[in-house]
């Protein structure tokens, strides 16, 4: 879980301070002086760290913070605020070229995911209605070009490639299709190193005064921590970085580079990779990413991916069956897999306000072995079965507790759940009708 370890740092050291009904200056700065802390263990930049602390004290200690009636709920404001524009201010876009193709350059070390991550952003951006070609030209690492493809080809976006022909002129060629086929974005698959050297660097200036991309993107891994700042700045100062990607966020508990790249190279990110699947890629915000920091939840960015995720078409229909009463283990079925299709289980809990990752992480996160299993035993079962449960008798529950690799009492649990969860949405119905008649079973205060 990212941020998992600052997270809960900062919520125990500005938790001392909303405790109290005043502060005084000294409970600030022992505050601050644990928030430093947490922050040189997350890995953050030290000289961003210092600086940031000073702000926060500053701001914090003044007149009208300690003058408040909620001073501890004020410093935990301020320290949003200080936060959210640490790592920008505000969301940084790709700016698309007024005129077709815009051309996105994505560069990078070996390691760093840059040739999925290059898949991931077409593949986002073909969803937002571009229509976008990737190109191949990472001539040197091996497999590189068929791995593209493959990734390519899953997100359904075309692959230019020439083989092992000069990378140069391979962009030419890609650019120049790309304005017959009328393609309206462009992404360059440039090669990349173990480390940064004179031969990437200088194959890399050339590729960009042949094609004047539009955006130079660097993919960095999140999990090198300020290998990754060193690397942003030295790629900067060669090419000229309009933008970072993270990738591996979601393994990073500590997430330092997060908080220190644009502090340090001025560069904004405008991207995070957020797991495997290529649909894990998301816009970057940093007021959502302070407020995930802070444990504060992340609202916003669940809408997005429940409605990324969620067909409202049938969303209406199941509201339908819901209020009709007639929800079946089908549409059960179908409810986890849009759910599981949102991300796993404890990142998507994790974007709650309120809710504390540390007490998750130690009881063993959330089960996503539950669904599956859940999953596998509503497979199994017949479409009588799943239209109506009522039929299931004993020795359907063996046969379906084999076919699904589970017990009968995991199959009885489902039915169980399903049967309450009908009861209640039956409730429910029953309550809101009530209510339409002018009726109030509920005592209101």
């Amino acid at each position: 879980m990212a941020f998992e370890g600052l997270t809960g740092k900062l919520q125990a050291a500005l938790k001392r301070l909303t405790g109290k009904g005043k502060l005084s200056e000294k409970d600030v700065k022992e505050a601050m002086r644990e928030v430093r802390l947490a922050l040189l263990e997350a890995d953050v930049n030290y000289m961003v760290v210092k600086d940031f602390v000073k702000k926060v004290t500053e701001r914090a200690v003044g007149h009208e913070i300690m003058q408040s009636l909620t001073p501890g709920q004020q410093v935990v404001k301020i320290v949003n605020e200080e936060l959210t524009a640490l790592m920008g201010g505000v969301q940084s876009k790709i700016n698309f070229a007024s005129n077709q193709p815009t051309v996105v350059m994505m560069v990078g070390l070996h390691g760093s995911g840059k040739t999925t991550t290059a898949a991931k952003l077409a593949g986002l951006l073909k969803n937002q209605g571009r229509n976008p070609m990737l190109v191949a030209c990472d001539i040197y690492r091996p497999a590189a070009i068929k791995q593209l493809q493959v990734v390519g080809d899953k997100v359904g976006v075309p692959v230019f490639e020439r083989g092992q022909k000069e990378p140069v002129q391979i962009a030419k060629e890609a650019l120049s299709l790309a304005k017959k086929e009328q393609k309206d974005v462009v992404i360059i698959d440039t090669a990349g190193r173990l480390h940064i050297d004179e031969e990437l660097m200088d194959e890399l200036s050339r590729l960009k005064t042949s094609v004047e991309p539009h955006e130079i993107l660097l993919v960095v891994d999140a999990m090198t921590g300020q290998d990754a700042v060193n690397v942003a700045k030295s790629f900067d100062e060669r090419l000229g970085l309009d933008g970072v990607i993270l990738t591996k966020l979601d393994g990073d508990t500590r997430g330092g580079v997060a908080l220190s790249v644009k502090a340090v190279t001025g560069k904004p990110i405008k991207y995070v990779g957020m797991g495997e699947k290529l649909t894990d890629i998301e816009p970057f915000y940093p007021d959502r990413m302070a407020s995930r920091i802070l444990g504060m939840g992340d609202i916003l960015t669940l809408i997005d991916k429940a409605q990324a995720a969620i067909d409202e078409k049938k969303a209406e229909e199941l509201e339908k069956k819901l209020r009709q009463q007639q929800f079946t283990l089908e549409d059960f079925l179908e409810q986890m897999q849009q759910l599981r299709n949102m991300g796993s289980l404890t990142d998507i809990v994790g974007m709650l306000p309120g809710v504390d990752m540390r007490k998750l992480s130690a009881a063993g996160g959330l089960d996503e072995k539950e669904l599956i299993r859940t999953e596998a035993i509503i497979q199994s079962m017949t479409r009588e079965e799943r239209q109506n449960p009522s039929i299931i008798n004993a020795s359907r529950k063996k046969r379906i507790a084999m076919g699904s690799g589970t017990s009968v009492q995991d199959v009885n649990r489902l039915l169980k759940t399903f049967e309450q969860f009908r009861k209640m949405m039956k409730q429910m119905s029953s309550i809101e009708r009530s209510i339409k008649r002018g009726r109030f079973p509920l005592p209101f205060f």
